[in-house]
């Protein structure tokens, strides 16, 4: 009997042995779960964003806002961390990092962003719009349709943003396709765009990157470059250019894409909260831009730049050799479709606005 006691005794140890055991593991893994926020709750991510835009920059101004607003609209879980300046390369490195992981993402202009889909560079073709208002109008018809191209190649293309007019800025005065001709111009070597404009001009650019242009400016390697007038102040090109074209030649597009598959492990609650502070961001930079375009243009002028006012005869002959450059980048950049899409919504502007 009283080894039958002793055996249940220690039967009915073991028992709560057990039970303590197994108390202690479900402790255990739902104290595990709290850290690591509840059962399918997201983790912090950081994307790991690099542009062109300096620091200091309108852009980087409006970016950076919506990094935080990000931050804080998601109570930390997503971060946004730019590498400003060209830290990482030129926008075609950019995208080979993003491919290999080592970044998430980009703020590209439209040449980086033609890395990824060619066809967005049709929204660029030269002497295409005559106001920045016309070229909102056609830009927001086809954004959706990018956005799908964007995400069929992996990517989020988020909504656009703006660089400017495109001037040619130089040290001898342009007033014709001639002078274009006799001065060495930058040419952005993935710009294929630029480049068969050039062709068509019978423009010799020199190619290289965007963080190349003021060293060969000041060394006369280069004695013409072609951008917006915000661009043009923020990179310093300004102060090594005598002269400016009052001739826009293209309104520039930018946007900012991230690898889909980060976009994708947020929770859909986060991807809504990040959509809509990035694109209320995405709106308060173009129309900054816009704004700081027209200061950077006065301070360029008041630092000296003389601006050439661009004969009738010279932008008539741009508009024509321009509209070839249109058709012979049909099926190189984009199909006949795209194009034609294009020109349909700039003629519905045009109606609509007189």
């Amino acid at each position: 009997m009283h080894k039958q006691t002793s055996s249940s005794h220690n039967l009915g140890s073991t028992k709560s042995q057990s039970i303590l055991s197994r108390r202690s593991l479900l402790g255990l893994l739902a104290g595990l779960l709290i850290l690591a926020g509840g059962p399918g709750a997201a983790q912090a991510e950081e994307w790991r964003i690099a542009t062109l835009a300096p620091d200091g920059s309108s852009w980087m101004k409006i970016l950076s806002k919506g990094a935080a607003d990000v931050d804080s609209k998601t109570s930390g879980r997503v971060k946004l961390k730019y590498y400003t300046g060209g830290k990482m390369g030129g926008e075609k490195d950019v995208i080979r990092k993003m491919k290999m992981g080592a970044l998430d993402g980009g703020a590209f202009t439209s040449v980086g962003l033609s890395q990824i889909v060619p066809s967005i560079r049709v929204l660029e073709i030269p002497m295409l719009f005559d106001s920045p208002e016309e070229m909102d109008y056609v830009r927001r018809k086809m954004w959706g349709t990018f956005m799908k191209r964007f995400d069929k190649k992996g990517y989020k293309l988020l909504d656009p943003g703006n660089v400017g007019a495109i001037h040619f800025y130089s040290n001898t005065p342009i007033k014709s396709r001639a002078d274009l001709a006799k001065a060495k111009v930058w040419l952005w070597g993935e710009d294929t765009l630029v480049k068969a404009m050039f062709k068509k001009l019978g423009v010799n650019g020199v190619p290289m990157g965007v963080p190349d242009v003021l060293p060969a400016l000041n060394t006369g390697r280069i004695n013409a470059c072609y951008g917006s007038a915000l661009a043009t102040v923020a990179l310093q090109w300004y102060t090594k250019v005598k002269f400016a074209t009052s001739m826009t030649t293209s309104y520039g597009v930018s946007s900012t894409v991230i690898n889909k598959a980060n976009w994708d492990k947020m929770t859909p609650e986060d991807q809504a909260a990040v959509k809509k502070s990035l694109r209320a961001h995405s709106k308060e930079l173009r129309s900054t831009v816009r704004r700081d375009n027209k200061r950077a243009h006065k301070a360029i002028v008041r630092a000296g730049v003389k601006v050439i006012e661009t004969p009738e005869a010279t932008k008539a002959e741009f508009q024509k050799l321009a509209e070839q450059v249109w058709s012979e980048m049909v099926g190189k950049l984009y199909s006949q479709k795209d194009l034609d899409r294009v020109l349909k919504y700039r003629a519905e502007y045009r109606a609509k606005n007189g």
